[in-house]
């Protein structure tokens, strides 16, 4: 897929299937910014990308201010003279019954994975506008279909959801797309720190049997923001081993 020197953020890559999307388009030539709250995280895969040959720079950011995303933008133009991709996805969880969910553990969740998208997509759409092209991909997830204990977690992706079909219609017409990627079980971190019963009984519902990888979610952002998916707009993909087909 074409992206070789298009100009890409990706919110939350000091880490996890963050770092592993921004390293696959790296790869792929484009020059990457890495953005997380936490600077010693977006130095270092950004300082990683640079060993391995790519071009990337690191901003330390918190995408649910409005004031820090506009600089972060800023600084991107300033730097490259345009942004051509932006992938949310920087997102948190706080899983809990929704008689222990609290008024906070709500808002933190919608907070980052709701609020910090629509911050980002709307600064970023003032300069995709102006340049007539712009690719944005968010990462929902396939919790947005509902999930015991993740009321907040599943309306956030079922808003983000929302959020990139409205963006498609409104964005269209300036060249700027929009589309969605819904992931299901990721072989990341947070999996790992699950326990072995848990991961078990995870892996029972699979109709695969198998964990996703990063690179999995990695392909499909690579497929949303290449110049040949220029007609594919509003659409959100699975990327879940066919766990999405059914509830529960």
């Amino acid at each position: 897929m074409k992206v070789k020197d298009r100009v890409a953020i990706i919110t939350g890559s000091g880490s996890g299937i963050g770092e592993g999307i921004a390293k696959k388009l790296a790869e792929c030539g484009a020059k990457v910014v890495i953005n997380d709250i936490d600077s010693a995280k977006v130095e270092r895969v950004a300082g990683e990308i640079r060993a391995a040959g790519g071009e990337a720079t690191a901003i330390a950011a918190d995408i649910t201010k409005i004031a820090d995303v506009q600089s972060m933008f800023k600084k991107i133009v300033e730097q490259y003279g345009r942004v051509d991709i932006l992938v949310n996805n920087a997102g948190v969880a706080r899983d809990k019954s929704l008689k222990k969910l609290t008024e906070e553990d709500w808002d933190v969740v919608l907070n980052v994975n709701l609020k910090g998208m629509f911050l980002c997509c709307k600064v970023a759409a003032d300069y995709m506008r102006e340049q007539n092209y712009g690719r944005i991909v968010n990462i929902s997830s396939r919790a947005w279909l509902g999930g015991i204990g993740q009321s907040n977690y599943s309306a956030s992706k079922g808003g983000v959801v929302s959020l990139t079909r409205s963006l498609a219609l409104e964005l269209g017409r300036k060249g700027i797309t929009a589309n969605c990627i819904a992931p299901g079980l990721i072989d990341t971190p947070l999996w790992q720190a699950l326990s072995e019963e848990v991961r078990g009984r995870l892996i029972e519902k699979q109709p695969t049997r198998t964990v996703g990888s990063i690179n999995d979610i990695a392909n499909g952002v690579l497929f949303f923001t290449g110049d040949e998916a220029g007609y594919v707009s509003g659409q959100t993909i699975f990327i879940c081993g066919g766990r999405s087909l059914f509830a529960g």
